[in-house]
C-alpha cells in the first residue's frame, strides 16, 4: 500500500486549499491514479485499522439494490446514517442504479412511455462471459436524471471491467475522494467486488485501477494524516471467498486472513 501513502503525502505537500460543500475546507488535487495487483495480496490498508466488516456489509447492501439503511446495513455499520432521512431512506443511490436503472420505452399501442429497469450487474456479468473482448463492460451510478433525488450523489461513479488472458481487471473513476477516510474503504470495496465478479465469470482477479477526479484531505484530517505518514506499511492480508454465485454470497462467506494493522486513526466525517 506504499502507493496509497505516496498519494497521501503528495496531496498533503502539493495540494491547494479549496472550499467544499461541507464548509470544512480541503487540501485538494485533481487527477491521480493508483494501481493494485490483487495477486500480491488484498489491498486493505495496514498503516491504520480499516473495518473490513463495514466494507463488506456496505458492498453486499449495494448488490441487493437496497437504498434504505435498515435493509441490511444498519446496525452493522453507520456509514450512511448521516445522510438518511428519519425512515432510513437515501433515494436512488448506488444499489438502485446498479440493479434497477430506470428505462423508458415508447409503447406505440398505448401511445405512451412505459418504465422498466435494467440490472447493470447482471448485464455486465453476461457481457464479460459472452463477449470478453468488449470495451463496454461498464456500470454507472451517475444517473443525471436521478441526482436531485439522491441523499448524496455518487462519489465512486463509474467502473469498467477488462478481460485479458483469463484475468479480470477493474478500473473505477471516483469524482470526489476523501483520501484519509473514504479512499481506503473504496479501494478494499472495489478490490473485493473485482474478486466476486472474477469468480462469477471463472476468471482470475488481477489489477484494480483507481482513477480520481478531486482527491482531497479535509482540513480536520491533516494531523491524522501526518501521524499515518510516520508509519510503514506491513504485509498485505488475504481474503477468501466461498464458491457461490455472486447473488448468493452472504457476510459469512468471506474471511480475511493475516490482517495485522497498526492502531486506528479517527477521522471525522464531513457531511
Amino acid at each position: 500500500m506504499k502507493q496509497y501513502l505516496d498519494l497521501l503525502k503528495f496531496v498533503l505537500e502539493n495540494g491547494e486549499e479549496k472550499g467544499d460543500r461541507t464548509g470544512t475546507g480541503t487540501i485538494s488535487h485533481f487527477g491521480s491514479q493508483l494501481r493494485f495487483d490483487l495477486r500480491e495480496g488484498f489491498p486493505l490498508l495496514t498503516t491504520k485499522k480499516v473495518l473490513f466488516s463495514s466494507i463488506l456489509h456496505e458492498l453486499l447492501w449495494f448488490l441487493k439494490g437496497s437504498t434504505n439503511i435498515y435493509e441490511g446495513l444498519n446496525p452493522h455499520t453507520k456509514i450512511w446514517d448521516a445522510w438518511a432521512d428519519k425512515d432510513g431512506n437515501l433515494g436512488p443511490v448506488y444499489g438502485y442504479q446498479w440493479r434497477n436503472w430506470e428505462k423508458f420505452t415508447w409503447d406505440k399501442k398505448e401511445n405512451k412511455y412505459t418504465k422498466s429497469h435494467v440490472d447493470q450487474i447482471k448485464e455486465v456479468i453476461k457481457s464479460i462471459k459472452t463477449n470478453p473482448d468488449s470495451r463496454r463492460h461498464i456500470v454507472s451510478a451517475w444517473n443525471v436524471a436521478d441526482i436531485d433525488r439522491m441523499a448524496l450523489p455518487p462519489c465512486h461513479s463509474f467502473f469498467q471491467f477488462y478481460v485479458m488472458d483469463g484475468h479480470l481487471d477493474c478500473q473505477l473513476y471516483q469524482r470526489s475522494a476523501d483520501i484519509a477516510l473514504g479512499v481506503p474503504f473504496n479501494i478494499a470495496s472495489y478490490a473485493l467486488f473485482l474478486m466476486m465478479i472474477a469468480q462469477e465469470c471463472n476468471l482470475t482477479p488481477r489489477y484494480f485501477v483507481h482513477t480520481f477526479g478531486d482527491v482531497h484531505i479535509y482540513q480536520n484530517h491533516v494531523e491524522g494524516v501526518k501521524e499515518q505518514l510516520t508509519r510503514s506499511p506491513g504485509e498485505l492480508p488475504q481474503v477468501k471467498v466461498a464458491k457461490k454465485t455472486i447473488f448468493e454470497l452472504t457476510f459469512e462467506d468471506f474471511e480475511v486472513q493475516n490482517y495485522d494493522p497498526q492502531a486506528f486513526i479517527k477521522f471525522p466525517i464531513a457531511v
